[in-house]
């Protein structure tokens, strides 16, 4: 067991006034499955490329281990060769075996190592890259977010197969995830950086118990402030009635006033002063102190919605629907019966391919009063006339320009626009930015925050929390359950789906059926 020494880390973006970081000292060890857990833009993904060795920074850091990164950077070149052909490159001294064993452990064939690695699917190209990341030793590893992309059972697969392993950092937004295979938390507050023992749940449980006991004494102390206001409002007045008489001295009224009682009330005047003083000093020191506490406050702001009642209790409709792509040998929907009706929350699970995401464009050409041009349709595929739709979709890739340019091309207010996002905690120096320098989660941010502000019968998200950090999830989940929007989800974090849906349809993939249960059924 080695340890990880940080001091006096300090690090800013060339051009940023703003420090990420800023004077930072911790120590973890090496052999700790440790969590990290951040609002998005704080700085982890940052963190590890310091670690790394990709930024220059202020501060030591100091250790005797040696670190890999995931996910590892692929070059066009190597996403058409064979992932077997440059396993060495990804990872010196790495050994076919050693990976091929690592693939077993996570329930994958070898023969994926020798298919492109372009035609690879998100969860197999995921698979390769961790089997290559474990399969050496005396590495300390940094895993940054290992499952977005991912469906279900990918993702069982991979928190199975993170738990047994030690030695690393997990960037990870999947509180699932985390309460799984983590047994230390490194948290970037608001303000500090703090590192506790057990899991997410552990330490949220602790967190609320804090945040909790310093509201319970900020309320007390602010009536302590109340009383010392008092006070030296009190003595203030004291004071200047004092200062009056002494200013206001007429000799022909008050003949038997001499120097010395003038003398008298000059010195009581200033002492009372000197009171009122000291009182403003004393609560100016209790005001720092209590504000220093509470400044990592986790106090979501409740974020609003805007769901619009539609005249019938059905939306969506689908009677014994199939759905063939052009040229396809099988179905990629067969005989799918479902309805979509008023206040559901239903959620589409299954593996990556299943035809997900085929739905729900086939809906929305529906709604369009269109029919898919990519394939042949059978059965019914029915939308209520005058739906109104709010869309994510689960790619940010079209994401360019300014937060103005956006708001003007999709009739938003703009100033209302920038204020959700500041209640979904993004900086307003992100602002003056263009949307394809954002990070993944802020993208993300930018797409839930313009579908918070449509109007909808129906609201249609595709993945929307992919990149999203915990706290917002959170956040959103709350939005929900108080709005109750009629909706149809693809997402794959089950604590938001346990919380959230109403009733799953279930693809199989290798059946081409579907299971329908409610939340009920299974909890």
């Amino acid at each position: 067991m080695a340890q990880i020494c940080v001091s006096n880390l300090t690090f800013c973006y060339e051009g940023s006034f703003d420090n990420i970081f800023e004077d930072v000292s911790f120590v973890i060890d090496t052999d700790w499955k440790l969590g990290f857990i951040g609002r998005n833009g704080k700085g982890k993904t940052t963190f590890l490329n310091i670690l790394s060795g990709k930024y220059h920074y202020q501060g030591n850091i100091s250790t005797s281990t040696v670190f890999d990164y995931f996910p590892y950077q692929i070059t066009q070149q190597q996403k058409e060769q064979c992932a077997s052909e440059f396993l060495a490159e990804l990872k010196p001294g790495c050994e076919e075996w050693r990976v091929i064993y690592e693939l077993d452990k996570l329930q994958t064939s070898a023969e994926i190592l020798y298919r492109p690695f372009g035609t690879l699917s998100f969860g197999e190209q995921t698979k390769v890259m961790l089997a290559v990341l474990f399969a050496g030793d005396n590495d300390f590893l940094l895993i940054d977010e290992p499952t977005n992309h991912l469906d279900h059972e990918a993702r069982q697969i991979v928190k199975k197969y993170l738990a047994d392993k030690k030695g690393f950092i997990l960037v990870s937004h999947d509180r699932d995830l985390l309460d799984a295979c983590i047994d230390h938390v490194l948290v970037l507050n608001r303000k500090s950086i703090e590192i506790q023992s057990g899991n997410f749940s552990s330490w949220w449980e602790n967190k609320m118990r804090k945040d909790t006991f310093l509201q319970m004494e900020n309320e007390k102390h602010l009536r302590q402030i109340g009383q010392l206001k008092r006070a030296a409002e009190q003595s203030a007045r004291w004071a200047q009635q004092n200062e009056n008489t002494k200013i206001g001295y007429d000799p022909k009224k008050e003949p038997d006033r001499d120097k010395s009682t003038r003398a008298y009330i000059g010195a009581k005047t200033k002492k009372m002063q000197s009171r009122v003083k000291s009182y403003e000093k004393r609560m100016q020191r209790e005001i720092e102190e209590k504000e220093g506490l509470l400044v990592d406050i986790e106090n979501p702001v409740d974020l609003k919605l805007y769901p619009t009642k539609y005249h019938k209790d059905v939306l969506v409709s689908a009677k014994d629907y199939t759905f063939t792509y052009t040229d396809a040998k099988e179905a990629m929907i067969d005989h799918l019966d479902f309805e979509l009706c008023r206040g559901e929350r239903i959620f589409l699970k299954g593996s990556n391919g299943c035809g997900k995401s085929t739905l729900i464009k086939n809906i929305l050409s529906h709604i369009k009063g269109e029919s898919p041009s990519n394939g042949k349709e059978e059965g019914l595929l029915k939308t209520g006339s005058g739906l109104t739709v709010s869309y994510i979709n689960q790619d940010t890739g079209f994401l360019k320009g300014s937060i103005r340019e956006f708001c003007k091309e999709r009739e938003l207010d703009e100033s209302l626009f920038c204020a959700l996002l500041r209640q979904l905690d993004m900086d307003r120096v992100q602002f003056e930015k263009n949307m394809e320098d954002f990070s993944e989660g802020q993208k993300k941010k930018v797409l839930i925050a313009s579908s918070l502000m449509t109007p909808a019968h129906l609201y249609i998200w595709d993945e929307p929390l992919n990149y999203i950090d915990v706290f917002t999830r959170m956040q959103i989940e709350e939005l929900l359950l108080k709005y109750q929007p009629t909706m149809l989800l693809v997402d794959h974090d089950e604590s938001f789906c346990n919380r959230i849906a109403t009733r799953i349809i279930e693809f199989s993939l290798d059946e081409r059926s579907f299971l329908h249960y409610n939340l009920n059924d299974i909890f």
